[in-house]
């Protein structure tokens, strides 16, 4: 006898479920991750880089600084003047985009009349760095709420706050002090 061989036909519709399956399955992650970036609305940041303020009393301490033909002496009058100065651009600043600095200003105003009223005292060096960090922490807050992308130049002058030691007379550690005021410069150019 012969052997009849009898083969089951497979049933055409079940290729027909598994090959549609799969391409919907295809169609569908290509075009939901594939296909399309997920766009994310993020609001603006209140800034104000780009606009150019031109202050001129930020102009005036930016320039007074940038001349470099500063001496600082026992007297400690460019330090002085360059705090005195640098007080009056933050507040110019401020008052551009309406932040109220005036209580920390008049601290800073203060240890600027000290370090003139007598020469011979060494407690110069720490109410510099006092001034220093008001101006620093005012400057960031002002940086942090209407100046995002100046991030780096407020670190540049915390850092340039912080070299200055208050332990240390301030003739000897000049560059220190001016570095700060450079830094402080080159913040409120930007700002202005």
């Amino acid at each position: 006898m012969a052997e009849i061989k009898i083969e089951k036909k497979t049933n055409i519709w079940t290729w027909i479920l598994i090959g549609t399956a799969i391409i919907a399955a295809f169609i569908y992650f290509m075009s939901s991750s594939y296909g399309t970036k997920e766009t994310v609305e993020i609001p603006e940041p209140t800034t104000l880089i780009g606009v150019n303020e031109n202050n001129s009393t930020v102009n005036a301490f930016v320039v007074f600084i940038e001349s470099d033909s500063n001496k600082m002496t026992l007297s400690h009058e460019f330090t002085n003047e360059a705090l005195i100065k640098l007080t009056d651009a933050t507040n110019a600043m401020a008052a551009e985009i309406g932040y109220d600095i005036k209580a920390d200003m008049e601290k800073v105003k203060g240890y600027a009349d000290f370090i003139t009223r007598d020469i011979l005292n060494t407690l110069h060096a720490d109410s510099i760095r006092k001034s220093f960090d008001l101006l620093t922490n005012v400057l960031q807050n002002m940086q942090e709420a209407y100046y995002p992308g100046l991030k780096n130049e407020v670190t540049e002058l915390r850092n340039a706050s912080v070299s200055v030691d208050p332990d240390v007379l301030t003739l000897n550690q000049k560059d220190a002090v001016k570095n700060y005021f450079y830094k402080a410069a080159a913040l409120l150019k930007k700002m202005n």
